[in-house]
């Protein structure tokens, strides 16, 4: 009896497991991509953010801010996009370069916290 109710419990763990796992892989996008070319998501860690450049097309622009490491916010000057923390933001952007600058006092490094937004 208690072989039966252990190998049923080790079969509802497997199921859940794999059920977990199927559900990622068919979601798509969790390299952070997006199907909609006007968005753009910048991840801000420790004094830094994932890249240095990010390319959008002009028009309207949806930014997304997450935070992988540390509390973070940015400003994109010459727009009225600023963002606190995890959020998204969407203004009318005209084709021309921005500077992403981290907008939360974050340690150290936090004035090298320095990207760009190129809108074409």
């Amino acid at each position: 009896m208690k072989k039966t109710i252990l190998a049923i419990m080790i079969l509802m763990v497997m199921l859940l497991a794999t059920a977990c796992g199927g559900r990622g892989e068919a979601s798509g996008g969790s390299d952070g991509s997006s199907d909609n070319g006007n968005a753009v998501t910048i991840e801000a860690s420790n004094w830094e953010f994932d890249k240095a450049e990010y390319t959008v097309p002009a028009g309207d622009v949806t930014v997304n801010l997450k935070n992988a490491d540390g509390f973070h916010g940015i400003v994109i000057e010459g727009t009225d996009i600023s963002i606190e923390g995890d959020g998204s933001k969407t203004a009318n952007l005209k084709a021309g370069e921005y500077t992403i600058r981290c907008s939360v006092i974050c340690g150290e490094g936090h004035t090298e916290m320095v990207a760009k937004l190129i809108v074409q």
